[in-house]
């Protein structure tokens, strides 16, 4: 993807370039963000469609954005009239005005003067307030999009660069709708402001100005973007920086215990170090940009001053239209520069909006099917000729089949890497088959919306993923709408009642992110409550009672017993005790099924590996 930004004589454009491969014609959006784009090869967007983008987010907020034009416009008024009232005053003085006419127009310079500093930061707060909550808005789509993302691309990219592109990069997007408002679009206007009053004192010095505006904003535009293939590969070294330390810090228990901790430090160098020479690079092509600003800004004030000084000498302008002259170089000079200043920021947005495009056009593999209604009560699940690899010429699983009637639970024994994972994440659709169908309640789950399949199904893994939040919401998933009663019922009905009483402050216990405020077993018996308020057709639980004290793998035990009780479910199990429920075995070994049938048969039968499993002791075999 290539952006470029152009400013052209009198406007801007805001141009993307994005190569789709296929050529489609028409305009699409990704997302509610709205992100207009035709895909072919070249896509421009004009700075219309990059502002009609912007006010999709403050569609909300009109009268904010009435009063921010309001103060806008007023503002550049003010700049414009102060000068005349200074230029009154000096030509005042010179022909002996009366010290009553001074004063007036003193008062009317220090009021007026007043009045805009009132009014500029009346229009930035505006600004920024509009800002800030559209690109709310905008995290909270990238957040939800990011969210719809199957397991492929989750793998793929680790949580800091979600971390970096939802925060900072949308952060950074605010900052730009501020400035574009108040510095890009009000210095425009106080440009178009200032060129006309220039002609009105003498048409000489108004061609001259526009001349100077002119060959100042093509220069300007030379300089397009040079800055933001860096700009972008310094964010992009950040964005790695950000994954490196994510990935590290959840591990520095292992990190010390192994002796890597120089070795990390080592890498954190190398990061850092990449990231200096992409920050410098970047901003090299900045000052290049302000070497070009600052040289037109020395012409143009030695331009006014010399045919501010010829018009004098030539009697055709007082000393206070000479002045006046000044005065509006410096009005005509601050457009200039702070859209100097806004190619920066554009160069930085550039390589953001890029960012924020890669991942909102992204398409999850998982979409929903046309809906249909499971029937109430436990699911039949059937696996027929299922195969399914993350990565292309790596398969993970062949040719899967099986039936598991409703009501029964199905034991999945295998080995690391073998597969079971891979079919629990299957059944949910995180992930969905390559080949072969999956079929709940008889019906193919692809034809299911993903909200009636996973309202039917509870999936529990080892891994309890807790909020910096109260015991309430965890247990709810932040669902107001369930009322404590139905919470303490479902903690009742589980045999919790116990493992309840002794939360400290009940169900409002404030719980730490992480787990760091619960034992394994506690949060494995707040994730059955959390399947349990659902009540689900089918569970599959990834059982982890190996790691609990015997005392909570008692209460654990029981838990699952009431969950399962009147359920399909599927175990992925570890431990003999947890397979006494099962009423089938399922063995993958290396993505195939080794050995499926009735538990109770297989354990009978010497041959089987269930039975080898069995007398060897379950926990030394499969892992």
């Amino acid at each position: 993807m290539v952006i470029k930004l152009q400013i052209d004589t009198f406007g801007l454009q805001f141009f993307v370039s994005t190569p789709f491969g296929s050529i489609t014609e028409g305009w699409t959006q990704v997302g509610r963000v709205g992100c207009l784009h035709k895909k072919v090869v070249g896509v421009k967007i004009s700075i219309q469609q990059y502002v009609a983008i912007l006010m999709r987010y403050i569609r909300n907020q009109r009268l904010r954005f009435t009063w921010l034009t309001i103060l806008l416009f007023a503002g550049i008024a003010l700049q414009i009239v102060n000068p005349q009232i200074t230029r009154m005053f000096i030509d005042a003085v010179a022909t002996g005005a009366a010290a009553t006419t001074l004063m007036r127009l003193g008062l009317a310079y220090l009021g007026i003067a007043l009045i805009g500093q009132i009014v500029s930061v009346g229009a930035t707060y505006m600004g920024e307030s509009v800002a800030w909550q559209a690109t709310n808005a905008l995290r909270e789509d990238l957040a939800a999009h990011s969210l719809t993302l199957d397991m492929s691309y989750h793998t793929a990219k680790s949580p800091g660069e979600y971390i970096e592109r939802i925060e900072t990069d949308a952060g950074d997007f605010a900052n730009f709708f501020s400035q574009l408002v108040i510095r890009v679009i009000g210095n425009l206007l106080l440009l178009l402001g200032v060129l006309p009053a220039l002609v009105l004192i003498d048409a000489r010095l108004g061609l001259a100005f526009i001349l100077f505006a002119a060959a100042t904003l093509v220069a300007l535009n030379k300089m397009r973007a040079i800055a933001i293939p860096h700009q972008k590969a310094n964010k992009d070294a950040e964005t790695e920086l950000f994954g490196f330390l994510e990935e590290r810090l959840s591990g520095t228990e292992d990190i010390r215990s192994c002796g890597a901790v120089d070795y990390v430090l080592g890498r954190l160098y190398e990061h850092h170090a990449v990231i200096l020479s992409k920050r410098w690079m970047a901003e090299l092509m900045r000052f290049c940009i302000g070497a070009v600003s600052g040289l037109m800004m020395v012409l143009g004030y030695t331009m006014a001053m010399l045919l501010g000084y010829r018009l004098y000498q030539a009697g055709i302008i007082t000393v206070g239209v000479a002045y006046l002259v000044i005065s509006y170089m410096s009005l005509v000079a601050r457009p200039i520069r702070e859209l100097t200043q806004q190619i920066e920021s554009f160069q930085t947005i550039g390589a953001t909006v890029e960012r924020m495009s890669e991942l909102l056009e992204q398409e999850s593999q998982i979409q929903d099917g046309p809906g249909f209604t499971f029937s109430s009560g436990a699911l039949n699940l059937t696996f027929t000729g299922v195969g399914f690899s993350y990565a292309p010429d790596k398969p993970v699983l062949h040719d899967i089949t099986f039936h598991l009637a409703a009501g029964k639970v199905l034991g999945l024994l295998g080995r690391t890497g073998g597969g079971k994972t891979t079919i629990a994440r299957l059944v949910f659709r995180l992930c969905d088959p390559q080949t072969g169908v999956i079929r709940l309640d008889g019906k193919d789950i692809r034809q299911a919306t993903l909200a009636q399949l996973r309202e039917r199904i509870a999936y529990v893994t080892q891994e309890v993923q807790l909020f910096q939040a109260t015991v309430r919401e965890n247990i709810t998933l932040f669902d107001a709408r369930i009322s404590d009663e139905r919470i303490l019922a479902v903690i009742e009905s589980l045999g919790l009642q116990t493992w309840y009483e002794r939360l400290p402050a009940g169900l409002d216990t404030k719980l730490q992110s992480g787990g760091r405020s619960l034992s394994a077993g506690e949060a494995q018996l707040l994730a059955l409550c959390r399947a349990f308020l659902r009540n689900p057709g089918m569970v599959v639980l990834d059982e982890a009672s190996s790691r609990l004290d015997p005392a909570t793998e008692a209460l654990v035990e029981q838990a699952i017993d009431r969950l399962l009780s009147g359920r399909t479910a599927i175990i992925i199990a570890h431990r003999l005790a947890t397979l006494q429920r099962a009423d089938h075995i399922l063995i993958i070994d290396s993505g195939q099924i080794a050995e499926y049938g009735d538990r109770q048969q297989l354990l009978a039968d010497p041959s089987s590996r269930y039975f080898q499993l069995h007398q060897t002791g379950l926990e030394e075999k499969p892992a």
